[in-house]
């Protein structure tokens, strides 16, 4: 799993709820990460897996933040969702992603990055980008993507909703092949990984107990 959506951590009924401060709060810091990460990626040149893999790849081509491309991209993804995973999450999730459009568009204001060793971006951007995503999941709240689909399609049609987002996610860092070095290439693919190691280590259900 990479940049997809990811969802909200099931907690026993028991477990403490977290405020709206709390929630708030973990989404600053979940976008922060998320935009620096997508920061470093863009400086070395990288995509990654999932919408924000889109996002850097338009970026490229379209002066445009990836940041505000995501938001875009996201659109039509933020009707899904609301269906599959409610309308609180969907409106934390579009929340998360005008603050990460407002975040990456202002960014170059902030934060030049001159140089940074593209395995470092890879695998710092990819795994920031991964813990960015685990403090939005955990506060009810994701990026958006492929994974509405995913989630939908294992609802209607019983595909499994980790087997689709991974086909996803190699088509996509397929489509980047020809804008790119075999190199830069390789290190996009270390990137998806990254984000993966993170959420498959920390985000296992049983494992959190607030929501």
């Amino acid at each position: 799993m990479s940049m997809a959506i990811v969802a909200p951590m099931q907690a026993p009924p028991s477990a403490p709820r977290h405020s709206l401060a709390e929630d708030g709060y973990a989404m600053l810091i979940g976008t922060a990460f998320i935009t620096l990460g997508l920061v470093c990626l863009k400086a070395a040149g990288l995509v990654t897996g999932g919408i924000a893999g889109i996002a850097l790849l338009l970026s490229y081509v379209v002066p445009v933040p990836a940041g505000l491309l995501l938001f875009v991209i996201n659109l039509p993804f933020f009707l899904l969702a609301r269906g599959v995973l409610g309308p609180a999450f969907t409106v934390k999730t579009v929340i998360s992603n005008i603050l990460i459009s407002l975040l990456a568009i202002g960014a170059p204001f902030a934060l030049t990055i001159a140089h940074i060793d593209p395995l470092v971006a890879a695998l710092f951007g990819g795994t920031i980008c991964g813990m960015g995503i685990l403090a939005l999941a955990r506060h009810g709240a994701g990026v958006g993507g492929i994974g509405v689909v995913a989630m939908m399609l294992q609802q209607k049609n019983g595909w499994n909703m980790g087997r689709t987002q991974l086909v996803c996610d190699c088509l996509i860092l397929l489509a980047a092949i020809p804008v790119m070095s075999g190199r830069q290439w390789a290190l996009s693919v270390i990137s998806a990984a990254a984000i993966s190691g993170v959420l498959m280590v920390n985000h296992r259900p049983g494992r959190y107990a607030g929501y």
